[in-house]
């Protein structure tokens, strides 16, 4: 099940027992169990929280905490908690993902194979910036405000995960979903966070604003044609950030939105309340 837009805090206190699945008090685990979704789960406040054996986060003050599920997730993962000496421990089966493959062509070929010294430098930095960014762990749990679209009207143009060919030439996966939307159209923050980079114009992804939602759950907003919020800034759900552009590399105006837990990428989309619209 996905995450309401009511938020979590409320729902932590009490999770029913049919929406929930439950193994002993201290453990509960909700979320969307596929490649590309999330495990949402609640526990002893503090509590530490280790993935497949290997210590990766810890729970909120309110107890909640977040796991991200790559595009190349295993079937199944392990999710334990370990607080006051004690260790609950869950097997989560992840289904399979269905990934298309998609083609895109008339990009700039700079943006496809950079040779330029000068460039390559400039692509080096910027990378330098998003690592730092999406390194990011601030500890609360603001994700539990839920999630809505960051566009109030948009048609999905690119699906989450596809396998890209650019210019002819076979490309690394699509690790974001692209919303197609006039230039201008107000982007809005799907959920409460702090903004960890805005930055103007990068070689690849133009405009770009990445928020932490909450340990190390990194939300990104590219190709914008104008930035509203800067780094440190707290923002609640709803509110404007950026203006849909076809800045860095785009053929067109639209949003591609990203997300990354830690190093895995994830579907942002699976994270919204709402249906996607077909």
């Amino acid at each position: 099940m996905s995450l309401t837009r009511r938020g979590l805090l409320a729902a932590a206190a009490a999770w029913p027992a049919s929406a929930m699945a439950r193994t002993e008090a201290d453990l509960s685990l909700s979320g969307r169990w596929v490649q590309g979704g999330f495990i949402l789960g609640r526990t002893t406040p503090r509590a530490e929280v280790l993935v497949d054996g290997t210590p990766m986060t810890a729970a909120s003050d309110h107890g909640l905490f977040v796991v991200g599920l790559d595009r190349d997730a295993a079937a199944s993962t392990e999710i334990a908690v370990r607080s006051g000496g004690a260790t609950t421990r869950r097997t989560v089966n992840v289904a399979a993902g269905t990934f298309p493959s998609t083609r895109v062509d008339g990009l700039p070929p700079s943006t496809i194979a950079p040779s330029d010294p000068a460039l390559l430098a400039r692509i080096q930095r910027e990378a330098a910036l998003k690592t730092a960014a999406f390194a990011s762990r601030d500890p609360g749990d603001a994700f539990s405000s839920g999630f809505i679209w960051p566009l109030e009207t948009y048609r999905i143009s690119s699906a989450w995960g596809a396998q890209r060919v650019l210019n002819g030439t076979p490309a690394r996966p699509h690790y974001g979903i692209d919303l197609a939307a006039p230039r201008g159209t107000a982007i809005r923050a799907p959920a409460a966070g702090l903004v960890v980079l805005a930055e103007p114009d990068l070689h690849f992804e133009g405009g770009l604003t990445l928020i932490d939602h909450g340990q190390g759950l990194v939300s990104a907003y590219l190709h914008q044609s104008a930035l509203a919020v800067s780094d440190g800034q707290r923002v609640r759900q709803g509110e404007t950030i950026g203006r849909v552009g076809s800045t860095g590399r785009a053929t067109g105006p639209h949003l591609c939105w990203r997300m990354k837990w830690r190093d895995r990428n994830l579907d942002p989309s699976l994270m919204v309340a709402t249906p996607i619209p077909a």
